[in-house]
């Protein structure tokens, strides 16, 4: 029988198998990350119309904020947070 030599090719020390296995988590990490923040914020979503935004902006001065957020998700899909954003920035 063959005995395995200390200079084979497929060795693979200890600290050598730490650092890979440290490199392929991390990597799948940052793709984990990436994927959580494209679908946050997706690309190809419609602009708000300019009817949508009218009937906003009239809502935020009637003081129906509420409303007003309300509406700009049901038409566009933003979250509550984006919706906020936007109607505060009318």
């Amino acid at each position: 029988m063959k005995s395995r030599t200390a200079g084979s090719k497929h060795d693979m020390s200890t600290a050598g198998l730490i650092a890979l296995t440290g490199v392929v988590t991390a990597g799948a990490i940052w793709l984990i990350v990436l994927a959580a923040r494209l679908t946050r914020r997706p690309r190809n979503r419609p602009a708000p119309s300019a009817d949508l935004v009218d009937q906003a902006r009239e809502l935020k001065a009637l003081g129906q904020l509420r409303d007003a957020v309300f509406l700009v998700r049901g038409e566009t899909g933003m979250s509550q947070y984006a919706a906020s954003r936007f109607v505060r920035r009318l």
